[in-house]
């Protein structure tokens, strides 16, 4: 399955003038972007919720979403961990209040899958969409798409298929030749992430946010806006040096340091995005404390 089975689901599900899409305002841009051309092709409504940063209240997550529920809203989209900060959403919890209500949510999976300790039936969703060449290491391409069976035939292809597939999971899968190379490298990938074990590779993530994230905590000035609580985030953190420009912070750490980072400036925050994966080495990470204490100190320099 290709890395657009996401928007296999934004684009294949039928929505009409005046239907409204619920959403956070720190959902992946380019779900976001795809609902806007909806909302400009279509004439449908995105509604966008602001969440805690960060939120270590299920219950309150999955109220602020209730409540924005209106009679006109025919769909939820939510991350299963949002990439901006790592922070891990209440799923199921969610996919339970939004069946109450008979709306569909779509799940992003994107950041969550091979990274998080989880199986799909821990989740009871309906649908569950992610790319594999983030955590899982699969090529570039490469994605998973999960539509229960039932939910199938109302979910319309990207790409045509004929009517007697409108039931089959693999009507998601016409898009002509498949790049067979691809797909036989996931097998290595799964291989790669069995080996390690779900459990011990979520375990890892976390031990290495936390060796670099726990020091900077000491330092004046220093903020995180993810929450170091078991199961409210994992391996991605955000971490924001109050005062410094956090472009200018990761501009500095590459070409000071050979540290890459992702500058976040949203609307609610900034920092920056710090994600070790299982083959980064402590001495790695303490660089970057190393380089990081330098700035809280003395500033960038000049």
């Amino acid at each position: 399955m290709p890395p657009e089975g996401l928007q296999t689901l934004q684009l294949g599900m039928d929505f009409g003038r005046g239907d409204e899409v619920l959403t956070t305002t720190q959902d992946y841009p380019r779900m976001i972007t795809t609902f806007k051309q909806r909302e400009r092709r279509d004439g449908i409504v995105l509604r966008q919720i602001r969440l805690p940063v960060p939120a270590e209240d299920p219950t309150d997550v999955v109220r602020l979403f209730e409540e924005a529920i209106t009679p006109r809203t025919r769909a939820i989209l939510a991350c299963h961990m949002i990439n901006l900060t790592g922070q891990v959403l209440p799923t199921r919890e969610l996919s339970a209040m939004a069946r109450r209500h008979g709306v569909p949510l779509i799940v992003d999976g994107a950041h969550a899958l091979a990274h998080l300790d989880f199986k799909l039936s821990d989740l009871d969703v309906d649908n569950y969409s992610s790319s594999l060449h983030k955590w899982l290491f699969a090529p570039h391409g490469t994605g998973l798409l999960y539509v229960r069976r039932e939910k199938i035939r109302e979910i319309w292809p990207l790409m045509a298929a004929p009517e007697g597939m409108d039931d089959n999971i693999r009507k998601f899968e016409e898009i002509g030749t498949h790049p067979a190379a691809n797909y036989l490298a996931v097998g290595e990938a799964l291989t790669f992430h069995q080996g390690i074990g779900a459990a011990r590779k979520a375990a890892r993530l976390a031990y290495l946010r936390d060796y670099w994230a726990r020091p900077l905590l000491e330092l004046d000035g220093v903020r995180l806006h993810t929450s170091l609580k078991p199961g409210f985030a994992c391996g991605i953190a955000n971490v924001q040096i109050e005062r410094v420009d956090s472009e200018a912070l990761t501009t500095h750490l590459w070409d000071r340091h050979r540290i890459i980072t992702v500058a976040i400036k949203h609307p609610e925050f900034e920092g920056i995005r710090v994600s070790p994966s299982v083959y980064t080495q402590l001495e790695e990470l303490d660089r970057f404390v190393g380089a990081m204490t330098q700035v809280v100190r003395n500033g960038l320099p000049a």
